[in-house]
């Protein structure tokens, strides 16, 4: 694994998030939003295969051989971990590696608001972590296990895919297990959790309508789940899980959802003004009674409105939280209009381009 640890090790002191490996081209990090090529020689399909092959287990060989793609997490100690996803495709063999710091980042470190955690003084109920891919949800996942496991006596219970961040044991008891490997499946493994006395249980995600009604059915009987889903809002968050059930289940659903959430937290990573790092945007929606009663009644058109009256109580726009990011002087224009739901919001404050007279 001679010229892989060289590359994660340059990836890690250039705080690259991402590295790809794909043959007809050189090593690729990804920083702050950014691929960067870097000055090497491109990949032949045969080193790239190498490099990958090196560092998987003989069984991982086979499953990658025979399913054509494999997910799963490696470690280089005193390093980090990695996160890899491997597929063939057109050129051969390729893969993309995700950092993960081998200390896990508190809520403040990653720039979330008190408010979420807050959230999880909850002993039950849903909260659900949203966003697009890449949008740091794992991160978000992990922050919030670890300020559990450091204030709360709480058996945790972790169903993720690969296991990313590993937490050490401190005031609770952690137990966490990686699909493929210690669990069939999602749901497999949320079926057998409710009998092992859980208090919290982290579903890594939601991605399939069994998973989501035993996510349901465990915060309805007394557990707290935390869990992700790759949505881009908190009402499409509400809409997209009532629209996992069939038409004749859905005013249940509505019902026992309105219930049973207590926050959806969206967020979207924004390259920071200086290049060196991402800034958080984060959009806040709380569990209220004035929410329960919009998705019963199937008004969660309404629900932006909810947040923006509840801004004294913690929740939040996506806009209203970039808008702070571009104030505070942490993202530029370009990168706020860039993300921002509502670009008219950040238009009013370009500088009016000067127009030319003739002489």
């Amino acid at each position: 694994m001679a010229i892989l640890e060289k590359i994660f090790k340059l990836a890690v002191e250039h705080n690259a998030s991402d590295i790809h490996i794909s043959p007809g081209e050189p090593f690729i990090f990804r920083k702050t939003g950014r691929l960067i090529r870097l000055k090497s020689q491109k990949l032949t399909p045969e080193q790239s295969r190498q490099c990958i092959f090196e560092v998987l287990t003989k069984e991982q060989q086979e499953l990658l051989s025979e399913n054509l793609q494999l997910d799963f997490a490696l470690e280089i100690e005193g390093l980090a971990r990695f996160r890899g996803s491997a597929m063939m495709h057109n050129r051969g063999f390729s893969s993309v590696f995700r950092v993960v710091p081998l200390g896990v980042p508190t809520l403040e470190q990653l720039g979330h608001p008190d408010t979420v955690r807050k959230s999880l003084d909850n002993h039950q109920g849903l909260i659900l972590v949203t966003g697009p891919t890449g949008m740091g949800k794992s991160t978000t996942l992990a922050a919030m296990v670890d300020y559990l496991n450091t204030n709360r006596a709480h058996h945790v219970l972790t169903v993720e895919d690969p296991i990313e961040f590993v937490h050490p044991l401190k005031k609770g008891a952690i137990n966490q297990r990686q699909l493929g490997k210690e669990t069939l499946s999602y749901a497999n493994a949320l079926k057998g959790a409710l009998r092992q006395d859980p208090d919290v249980i982290v579903v890594g995600e939601l991605r399939d309508l069994e998973t989501i009604s035993l996510a349901m059915s465990a915060s309805e009987t007394g557990h707290l789940v935390i869990g992700t889903l790759a949505t881009s809002s908190a009402h499409k968050t509400v809409d997209k899980i009532i629209d996992s059930y069939s038409p004749e289940e859905q005013n249940q659903i509505r019902a026992m959802l309105g219930e049973t959430l207590k926050a959806v937290i969206t967020q979207r990573l924004i390259p920071g003004i200086k290049g060196d790092k991402m800034e958080l945007a984060c959009e806040i929606l709380l569990g209220t009674l004035s929410l329960a009663n919009l998705v019963r009644d199937n008004k969660t058109f309404q629900i932006p409105s909810l947040m923006q009256t509840g801004r004294s109580s913690g929740m939040k726009l996506m806009d209203d939280s970039i808008l702070e990011l571009y104030q505070e002087e942490k993202i530029s224009l370009d990168a706020a209009l860039a993300f921002a739901e509502n670009k008219a919001v950040f238009e009013k404050f370009k500088k009016p381009q000067k127009v030319a007279t003739k002489k």
